[in-house]
């Protein structure tokens, strides 16, 4: 069900940056998200009575996918809470994989709110998107895996961060093995570059609308602990700079990128990500689920 993803090396990125920079293209995963690889492990932790009562979660638009199409795939029913701005694509690839959808809350949070409260109303499991033990092993421990046997040469890895999960797998993965791990966020919407600054996990956050809403929201408490036991940091990239990301994917290195996914790219070429000092650095470009009608706009800017 999962996807082995390419990492790219497209000589169009290294002439802009100056340096050698892989492309690790999870736009291209199964759900068309990294999201697929912590919904599978947290399907197949499931009890059998858990099993039974099925599972819900709040999303964004890509971990709904995914738990809709592992849920799917395991004959378990799938309940996925989304905002009311969630991108169309999102609420009908949802619903496509099998997934029963609830369109509730102005944003993220509220939507997990939402959610808590309907799994203790009706005993189905709560599948966080970002602080789950087999979320985070999934999307970041898995995918740093993977990473390394494709890159021998690996040195940093630069990653989009919302609630945390696969920067925080990534960083329990790779950094004990020398290989550096980098966030990346929009400024409009940056939990994590927020709870790094002021020395606490801000699990309570209320930031602004960002294009890349797939990383809008608080950060998870143990997310949090992990990357400040590993020494992980985190950046910011402009709202102007994630469309032209986006815009960049599409016309120079060929690949559809939605703006939650661009937004380690955006950092890369705003010069907010530096290159490693030996090594390779891989981008991760986690999701590729974008309206049609905001591409359209951002490629005719």
């Amino acid at each position: 069900m999962i996807k082995r993803t390419p990492v790219e090396f497209p000589i169009a990125l290294q002439e802009r940056v100056g340096f050698r920079v892989g492309l690790k293209m999870e736009n291209l995963q199964a759900t068309g998200s990294f999201k697929l690889r912590g919904a599978v492990r947290a399907v197949a932790a499931l009890s059998d009575e858990e099993r039974t009562a099925g599972v819900i979660t709040a999303s964004a638009g890509n971990h709904g996918c995914a738990l809709a199409k592992a849920a799917a795939a395991a004959g378990i029913e799938a309940m996925i809470v989304v905002p009311r701005g969630t991108p169309g694509v999102k609420r009908a690839k949802i619903e496509s994989l099998g997934g029963r959808l609830s369109i509730d809350g102005g944003n993220y949070d509220a939507a997990e709110v939402i959610a808590r409260r309907m799994a203790d109303e009706t005993g189905q499991t709560f599948v966080s998107a970002y602080e789950n033990d087999w979320v985070i092993e999934g999307n970041g421990g898995d995918l740093g895996r993977e990473l390394v046997d494709q890159v021998p040469e690996l040195s940093k890895v630069v990653v989009p961060v919302g609630g945390g999960g696969m920067i925080a797998g990534l960083a329990r993965t790779l950094c004990p093995r020398g290989i550096e791990v980098f966030g990346v966020q929009p400024e409009q919407n940056c939990a994590l570059h927020e709870s790094l600054a002021q020395g606490r996990a801000l699990t309570d956050y209320v930031g602004e609308p960002t294009i890349a809403e797939g990383c809008e929201g608080a950060v998870g408490q143990r997310n949090y602990e992990i990357v400040v036991e590993h020494g992980v940091g985190c950046v910011l990239a402009s709202e102007a700079g994630i469309r032209r990301a986006v815009r960049l994917a599409h016309d120079e290195l060929g690949t559809t990128v939605e703006a939650s996914g661009a937004v380690a790219l955006a950092g890369l070429l705003e010069g907010a990500v530096l290159a490693p000092l030996s090594g390779v650095m891989v981008v991760v470009l986690s999701g590729g689920n974008i309206d049609a009608e905001l591409l359209a706009e951002i490629l005719a800017e």
